[in-house]
């Protein structure tokens, strides 16, 4: 079983940039697509992006594309989401989750804060 845990979150000005983290551990996450997801205070979790097992595939959401990158180092067992031109409707609790068999994300972490103020 694989353990997620992201890290990088904070609070940050409107235009500003974060970098955030998710670490895997346990069963390793190198053959596995990876998401990014966010839930905001009484909205519904949504889908902001992921990337294949080699890293050479991501997709997005139309609301952070252009904005926010995601990459992956197998290496570490760690992918990235890389997260400028912030705006304040990216607040959230921002979760890593690892996509297993049927495409379903079978793997989560706890979550990580982003509050972007205005």
């Amino acid at each position: 079983q694989v353990q997620l845990v992201e890290s990088g979150g904070g609070l940050v000005q409107a235009g500003g940039s974060l970098r955030l983290s998710c670490a895997a551990s346990g069963r390793t996450f190198s053959g596995y697509t990876m998401g990014w997801f966010r839930q905001a205070p009484g909205k519904e979790r949504e889908f902001v992006g992921s990337i294949n097992w080699s890293g050479a595939s991501t997709d997005y959401a139309d609301s952070v594309k252009g904005r926010f990158t995601i990459s992956r180092d197998n290496a570490k067992n760690t992918v990235y989401l890389q997260m400028n031109s912030l705006k304040p409707e990216d607040t959230a609790v921002y979760y890593c989750a690892r996509r297993g068999l049927g495409n379903t994300y079978n793997a989560w972490g706890q979550g990580t804060q982003v509050t972007v103020s205005s």
